[in-house]
């Protein structure tokens, strides 16, 4: 299996991940004061299978923690499931009144 490259594109709004040059998958965010908000994640059909999801989910919340700076509001199925299942990552969630 080949190393999978993660990266954000902050043109697009979006975390990307790469396997040899190709686009494997992406995670859609956009901005809401000081939280970043998942909305959705997509893994090319030909890469399904291969961990490209969660390479995404955990490179994005460890470059959101190296930072500092913002909380994250996971309104996207898998990054909410990824991260109940990871719970040392459950720091990084938006906890707002009324949530």
């Amino acid at each position: 299996m080949s190393d999978i490259e993660v990266s954000n594109n902050t043109e697009l709004s979006r975390y990307e991940a790469h396997i040899d040059g190709q686009l494997a998958g992406f995670a859609e965010y956009h901005l809401r004061g000081s939280s970043i908000v998942f909305t959705h994640t997509e893994v090319g059909e030909a890469f399904g299978g291969q961990g490209v999801a969660g390479a995404i989910v955990r490179s994005s919340l460890d470059e959101i923690r190296a930072a500092g700076e913002s909380d994250v509001v996971p309104i996207c199925p898998f990054y909410k499931g990824w991260i109940e299942k990871h719970p040392d990552y459950a720091d990084l969630v938006h906890h707002a009144e009324g949530r």
